[in-house]
């Protein structure tokens, strides 16, 4: 990706933040030289893995897959003295894909906090398996085929196993969705497992300077 389509990207979801009345900790709206100025919570926040996540999945093709996110909170999985769980924004564009993947340690509810509607589908760990799949929607089981859509309108939030695969996006002519993640603990340098091989983060060419550096920009080694 371009870090001008990264900047763009951050730019839709503050709008959609205004639009909703959503505000981030002052920390979200940071330059590269505030962090700086804040060794400390920068290295904080880059070991909790929190802030601004731009992907195409190095796939380049942003608008059909990709994903941009806002991690509020989270814990670290091998601190016993941190917190066990993770909170999540993520801005999701029509028709734009999260591609099938998995978590073998996070069990994790996607919410459809505003705006149109969401879909997801699920498949089985070995995906010629047509066994039908159990989830649940706001506490109501549901059974579904494997790669069948399940619409989840503003409000709505699906439960799903560990190892599920599930992806996910924006139905097309709802508009953007502003959905959530509740879970345990994230790490997404080590528990995301694709059914591609693709990657999780994008390589940036830095054709303008950054808008907001992302997550892993901050605080590292």
């Amino acid at each position: 990706m371009k870090r001008s389509q990264v900047n763009a990207a951050l730019a839709e979801a503050q709008a959609l933040l205004k639009e909703f009345r959503w505000t981030l900790p002052a920390w979200a709206y940071w330059s590269n030289a505030e962090y700086k100025a804040n060794p400390d919570l920068a290295v904080h926040l880059n070991r909790h893995q929190m802030g601004w996540d731009v992907t195409d999945f190095g796939l380049g093709d942003f608008d059909r897959r990709g994903l941009t996110l806002f991690c509020a909170r989270n814990g670290v999985g091998h601190d016993e003295n941190s917190i066990p769980y993770a909170e999540k924004l993520l801005f999701i564009k029509e028709n734009q894909e999260t591609p099938f993947h998995r978590h073998l340690k996070k069990m994790e509810d996607i919410i459809n906090r505003g705006g149109g509607n969401l879909i997801v589908e699920f498949c089985h760990q070995h995906v010629e398996d047509r066994e039908p799949i159990t989830i649940s929607v706001d506490g109501l089981r549901q059974t579904v085929a494997p790669r069948e859509p399940v619409r989840l309108a503003p409000g709505q939030s699906v439960t799903m196993a560990r190892s599920l695969y599930h992806r996910f996006y924006a139905e097309a002519g709802c508009g953007t969705v502003l959905a959530g993640e509740v879970s345990q603990i994230n790490d997404d340098n080590g528990d995301n497992y694709f059914l591609q091989d693709i990657g999780r983060f994008s390589s940036i060419e830095e054709d303008v300077p950054p808008m907001h550096p992302l997550w892993n920009e901050v605080g590292g080694s």
